[in-house]
């Protein structure tokens, strides 16, 4: 399996709830707006409770998900502002212990799941082990915004290879999602893990190449940072036209970061 077995990602999504959970306590100004426009630090926890608590109703009980998820994208969207607007006036301890209830009953329906069912969800259904990686991404994204409001600096860890990997595999997604057309090829990537281990994935032989920093690569795929704030390098036409519209989120195309829109 790509990011190898559900009970290593299950332990490596927990990790990342811990860091961002660390970040945010009964004192935090919930209302203090992050780099996403639009979104404090309270929309993005209560943005993650609300799709904690799909996913868990995904797994634990599909056909109940099926029967209630969205038929339409602008559906999809009033129900992710319903998580925000139902969560509003909690007090930060209050949010807190709705998001600890909210994430352990994910962990539990992974730990019930089988790793060969399918899942439902928006879009095609996925394994368990893909539902995980997609959220231990959407943990770290937002988590990157939470800590881009509060002018923390995370120590990346090597648990960026799960976002790196969304970020490979949604390639062909991030041309398609524009209506553009998709390369017949993804350029090879190489990376450098922060344990300084390599990261590499695509064709040996490829023309396009992408080299560079794993954290660097996360940050453009999930659209934290635009690519000229970043040390990656590119060789070939596909490559730079990748990394200007990369998207590893689900959803219509993302605007992304403008150059240089980095909070300190």
């Amino acid at each position: 399996m790509e990011c190898g077995v559900l009970s290593e990602l299950i332990a490596d999504l927990a990790a990342e709830f811990d860091s961002l959970r660390a970040l945010i306590t009964s004192g935090t100004d919930l209302v203090r707006p992050t780099p996403a426009v639009g979104w404090d630090i309270r929309s993005s926890v209560s943005h993650l409770i609300g799709c904690d608590l799909l996913a868990e109703e995904a797994i634990a009980a599909p056909d109940e998900f099926q029967r209630a998820r969205p038929a339409t994208d602008d559906g999809l969207a009033e129900l992710l502002e319903s998580h925000i607007a139902a969560r509003r006036d909690l007090s930060a301890k209050e949010l807190r212990q709705e998001w600890d209830e909210a994430f352990a009953a994910l962990l539990r329906a992974f730990a019930s799941s089988r790793r060969d069912e399918n899942v439902p969800w928006f879009g095609p259904p996925m394994s368990p082990a893909t539902l995980a990686t997609a959220r231990l991404m959407e943990y770290w994204a937002h988590g990157q915004d939470v800590a881009d409001a509060l002018k923390v600096v995370r120590r990346p860890t090597d648990r960026i290879r799960h976002v790196c990997h969304l970020g490979f595999v949604t390639f062909a997604f991030s041309f398609a999602n524009r209506g553009l057309p998709v390369p017949p090829s993804p350029p090879r990537v190489e990376l450098r893990l922060p344990s300084g281990l390599p990261w590499v994935r695509g064709p040996e032989d490829g023309r396009a190449l992408v080299t560079g920093d794993a954290l660097d690569f996360a940050l453009v795929v999930t659209q934290r940072r635009h690519r000229s704030d970043t040390s990656l390098t590119c060789r070939g036409e596909v490559a730079e036209q990748w990394l200007a519209i990369a998207q590893c989120f689900a959803g219509p195309p993302g605007p992304g970061r403008a150059p240089s829109e980095v909070p300190y």
